[in-house]
């Protein structure tokens, strides 16, 4: 009888997942040297999942380690594209070059300061459902702000922003491709550093009893706040990289629902708090409907929700739940064997 936790187990699955994660970097980082990613299709469904998997890993700092389940990430989103649009329309920085890290910066500052606006009122007062429901009407009065701002955002269409595309620029998927590949590289960088330090205990503390964190020291609504502030900070710098795709942002799209509700699909589907979950589930979630509007159109949002609802039922822990469980037979498999 072992009296002693199976710490080789748990090696072997770190092992695994670290060498899962490292071939994937190397892939990605490597893929527009043998790929053509501006003409490809590979480079545009790439792209896509980087910038899902940016917010969706924001949400997973909030839900997945935090457990506050916010749903205001497309509010964050929508204004970090926004930041990026306005400044370079208006000439407020005087720069107007592709990719330019000043407005990048200021797009992920500007969600960080509603966040604290709004989470010092909603994260000290509410908990569970009524905190969820408290930042989704916060995402619809932002929405609503930009839908309807006139002379600001141009209404629904973004009409004033028309100009915004820069004479003499050439659009290269290429360059789109390596900055969201960076960002999600620094996305995931900044969570992983974040929970595996003091700061990842007292996240995980609140997770599990707040009550209890409070009692052993820990500042309860400062970590939440400093969780909801990067998450926010995450979707603004994704919401900036989109406007370079986009051109020509329109509230309606870069405040649309789906910014919301398909990264928190991913993050489920992949595993919540985990820091490849996010990744896993964007890949998966975003080839079923990439690929199953071209094979089976308007079917796909069917099968995926067949898939979601067989995965919640069989496996609530999501992909990387699967992972473990593959990791753990194997290695029960190969000791009965022996």
């Amino acid at each position: 009888m072992k009296l002693m936790p199976d710490f080789s187990n748990l090696n072997r699955r770190k092992l695994v997942w670290a060498s899962f994660t490292a071939i994937a970097v190397v892939f990605l980082g490597t893929l527009p040297f043998y790929y053509d990613v501006h003409n490809g299709q590979l480079g545009i469904f790439f792209f896509t999942v980087f910038i899902y998997g940016i917010v969706g890993q924001g949400w997973n700092l909030v839900a997945g380690y935090t457990g506050q389940i916010s749903l205001g990430q497309n509010a964050f989103f929508g204004l970090g594209a926004f930041t990026t649009a306005l400044l370079w329309v208006y000439g407020v920085t005087h720069t107007g070059y592709w990719f330019d890290p000043v407005l990048i910066i200021l797009s992920g500052v500007t969600p960080i300061i509603l966040a604290v606006i709004v989470g010092l009122p909603l994260l000290s007062r509410l908990r569970g459902d009524y905190f969820s429901f408290g930042t989704l009407g916060m995402g619809m009065i932002v929405s609503v702000l930009f839908l309807n701002g006139g002379d600001l955002t141009g209404g629904s269409e973004g009409k004033l922003l028309i100009k915004y595309m820069p004479e003499g620029v050439a659009f290269n998927l290429r360059t789109h491709y390596w900055v969201a590949f960076l960002a999600a590289v620094f996305a995931t960088a900044v969570v992983y550093f974040m929970t595996t330090s003091r700061v990842g205990l007292a996240l995980k503390a609140i997770r599990e009893d707040e009550v209890s964190a409070a009692s052993h020291g820990v500042n309860v609504l400062k970590y939440k706040i400093i969780a909801f502030a990067v998450a926010a900070s995450l979707a603004g710098i994704a919401g900036s990289i989109y406007t370079y795709y986009l051109l020509h942002p329109m509230p309606m799209n870069v405040f649309a629902q789906n910014w919301l509700f398909i990264p928190i699909l991913m993050v489920v589907l992949g595993g919540t708090g985990t820091m490849l979950g996010p990744w896993l589930g964007a890949l998966v979630i975003y080839a079923i409907a990439w690929y199953g509007d071209k094979f089976f159109a308007g079917w796909h949002p069917v099968i995926l929700g067949v898939i979601i609802i067989l995965v919640m039922r069989f496996l609530p822990s999501g992909i990387v739940g699967l992972g473990d469980k593959a990791t753990g037979l194997s290695r029960r498999g190969s000791a009965g064997r022996g």
